[in-house]
């Protein structure tokens, strides 16, 4: 489930390896230039993590961050 604070969404998405921590990232890469709206993410070995907040807005998590939080879950969940 996805967290607010610190004007930001948070969520964590870990899994088997680091290939497919990669494979995931990729698939998300593609929907982020598509939504022209780019999160600050993380990766460390199997562990990718995410914090989405909208620049333009101030900073402040806007719909287009609940749209990506959406979409990045679809991918983790398909």
């Amino acid at each position: 489930m996805w967290q607010e604070e610190d004007n930001k969404l948070k969520k964590s998405f870990s899994f088997k390896d680091f290939r497919e921590a990669f494979a995931f990232m990729k698939k998300v890469a593609d929907v982020v230039n598509e939504m022209d709206h780019h999160p600050f993410w993380t990766n460390m070995y199997n562990k990718v993590s995410f914090e989405l907040n909208t620049h333009d807005a101030g900073d402040i998590v806007t719909e287009k961050d609940h749209n990506l939080a959406a979409a990045i879950d679809r991918i983790y969940n398909a």
